[in-house]
């Protein structure tokens, strides 16, 4: 029989009678070295180091040529709770190996008895040798919850410890996020620490730590895109593409969740927010060149909990070489760098789609040429909107300058 047991957080007292009878009746052990270290003095097996499922698999059939009767495959934490027994257990299965799962205690029940708060409401996440987005995560936990808020739990290890993941939060805005570090969970100098992201950037951690990150803060604007209500953003003086516009422009774009986006010549934001509002758990770029709609995108980020937006002052093109490839381009203002543009985004991804609006009818011949040249399919729409004005006892329509929208598609 082969046993794949959860050794729990770390110490012996934090191991379930069942997963220990499970290592000291055992003639193999199979395990990273680190959990080897672990096994109780009890135990008298034979221990052998693997870690891949395919290396776990040629260690058990050595050990059943030689004899075994039980072997034993040890994991940290839980085997449900981000462990390397769902990728065991069809390589067990193809090889004919008959198994049995003994659960361990995770962390995040540790934390959770420590706290004194049930880890049901949590949102939980790995950052385990694996890449995390923490901005994200956060994010998603709130769109879960909306209403009441939702933590965030972070397992660490690997590249990304809790100060990596606090960095990414205040780099976002988000440095006044209250978050607690359990630092050693389960062994006597376990210790857990609640800070701020920001303040977290300054300690120094165990490398056997998590993180729970608080509810995000209620956002002012609660309007999901497209067609957000232009009373709702904050625009001073710096010009914004209205509502109608804006919702034409999101539908040809086509985000989808998780997109890489740029509006170029963002203004006050108000299509950076709907693309980050679109996108989820993508980021979003807003470049815009004056000083005053950097202020306005930021409070409007803010407002709006798009903290997925990251707002570049800088004229483009020259702003957009460091940016990650785009899926979905806004192009709003370009002074007089159309063509330049363009041939970023058509470097980055030949396959982004792209809206160009214009007023004038020289800038559409502009933009029309410039995807053209470039490889796009180009499709011209026209928004004209008039909204009623009183006069009197009558309702007079008031019309807005008509716009075009130049979309160049995906067919590069």
């Amino acid at each position: 029989m082969i046993y794949i047991v959860g050794l729990g957080p770390g110490s012996f007292g934090a191991m379930t009678r069942e997963t220990y009878d499970a290592v000291c009746g055992a003639d193999v052990i199979i395990g990273a070295a680190r959990l080897l270290y672990s096994v109780p003095e009890g135990s008298h097996a034979e221990l052998c180091k693997a870690i891949l499922p395919k290396d776990i698999l040629e260690a058990a059939k050595a050990a059943i040529d030689d004899g075994a009767e039980t072997i034993t495959v040890v994991m940290s934490g839980d085997t449900g709770f981000y462990s390397g027994t769902r990728g065991l257990i069809p390589v067990l299965e193809e090889a004919g190996l008959e198994y049995r799962v003994l659960p361990g205690i995770s962390s995040v029940q540790v934390m959770s008895a420590r706290l004194g708060d049930p880890w049901q409401d949590w949102n939980l996440c790995s950052a385990h040798g694996k890449e995390c987005d923490a901005v994200r995560a956060v994010m998603e936990s709130a769109e879960k919850a909306p209403a009441e808020g939702r933590k965030t739990f972070f397992l660490t290890g690997g590249d990304l410890g809790p100060k990596d993941l606090a960095k990414q939060l205040a780099d976002a805005g988000l440095g006044d996020l209250r978050i607690w570090i359990g630092e050693r969970l389960s062994y006597e100098d376990e210790k857990i620490t609640e800070t701020t992201c920001a303040e977290a950037l300054d300690g120094d951690f165990d490398v056997l730590a998590v993180m729970l990150a608080d509810a995000l803060p209620a956002t002012e604007c609660g309007t999901a895109a497209p067609g957000i209500s232009d009373d709702m953003f904050v625009r001073g003086k710096v010009p914004m593409t209205k509502q109608d516009v804006r919702s034409a422009v999101i539908g040809r774009l086509g985000i989808k969740p998780g997109d890489v986006c740029w509006d170029v010549g963002a203004g006050t934001g108000s299509v950076t927010i709907e693309m980050a509002l679109m996108s989820r758990g993508g980021r979003t770029f807003a470049i815009e060149t004056n000083p005053d709609g950097i202020a306005l995108i930021e409070e409007n980020r803010r407002r709006f909990g798009c903290w997925n937006i990251k707002a570049v002052e800088g004229l483009a093109p020259q702003a957009l070489e460091d940016l990650p490839a785009p899926d979905c381009v806004f192009i709003g203002g370009t002074k007089g760098n159309m063509g330049a543009i363009v041939d970023v985004v058509r470097k980055k991804n030949p396959n982004a789609s792209i809206v160009i609006t214009a007023i004038a009818v020289e800038t559409l011949g502009e933009a029309i040429k410039a995807l053209e040249e470039r490889g796009w399919d180009v499709e011209i729409a026209q928004v004209q909107s008039s909204y009623g004005k009183k006069v009197a006892h009558l309702n007079m329509m008031m019309a807005n300058n008509p716009i075009f929208l130049i979309c160049g598609g995906h067919n590069a």
